[in-house]
């Protein structure tokens, strides 16, 4: 089984409560680490009042996700910015054309057909009512998949769980089970996350979509190691 240790605190983590979930939000937050596509505050205001994008916007959030599946997030975000600027400078939406700039040609061929179909990918999106339907076709969108859509539902405000490998082995540790994280997705993994969601959302107060992007930043900057216990 794993152990969780706060290096800010240099202390072994059995629950993460209200108090320990601020203050890792504040460090967070003043180390400048606060931010996925978007600022964690815009985030939490999407969550609360979930945007109507228009046809361009919505092609960014899913133009964003698909680079940053398996993607260090400072690569996601500066390939991102370059592929924009690329788009909105009047460049040619074409997969040769992209290529230069980023590499992987499953994902290129997934952005081209994304952006040239933005108007239809957008309306097809706003037009369904619940939040089931909205994530299940999110998950048909080129190149998004069952495991990226959960990122980029939340980042159009559905509160929703990305249930990566960094939330799963979080789930697992405060569990204190011998499951192993992985994809597909474990039911008793997702079960054990949900209950450590449950419990924080009563917690504070705050939504669990917003709960998850805060978690994964701590895990991923290394805030909490996950170590073996003896």
């Amino acid at each position: 089984m794993k152990q969780i240790i706060c290096t800010l605190t240099n202390t072994a983590v059995e629950k993460i409560d209200a108090p320990l979930f601020f203050a890792l939000e504040k460090h967070i937050v003043d180390s400048g680490l606060g931010e996925d596509k978007d600022s964690f505050e815009t985030i939490k205001e999407r969550l609360l009042n979930p945007p109507v994008l228009n046809a361009e916007e919505f092609a960014e959030e899913c133009i964003y996700v698909i680079l940053a599946g398996g993607f260090r997030q400072k690569i996601a975000k500066k390939k991102f910015g370059e592929i924009m600027d690329f788009i909105n400078s009047g460049g040619e939406v074409r997969e040769k054309n992209l290529l230069p700039i980023f590499g992987n040609a499953n994902k290129i061929r997934a952005i081209v057909k994304i952006w040239k179909g933005r108007q239809k990918f957008r309306d097809g999106f706003y037009e369904l009512k619940s939040e089931g339907e909205k994530l299940s076709y999110l998950g048909k969108l080129p190149h998004i998949g069952e495991i990226t859509k959960n990122h980029l539902a939340r980042n159009l405000g559905i509160n929703n769980v990305k249930y990566d490998v960094w939330i799963q082995r979080l789930g697992i540790a405060l569990g204190k089970s011998d499951l192993q994280e992985g994809f597909p997705l474990n039911e008793e993994v997702k079960k054990l996350c949900d209950k450590m969601f449950a419990q924080i959302e009563k917690e504070t107060g705050l939504n669990k979509g917003y709960i998850d992007v805060v978690l994964w930043k701590v895990c991923q900057v290394g805030v909490f190691n996950l170590l073996s216990e003896p």
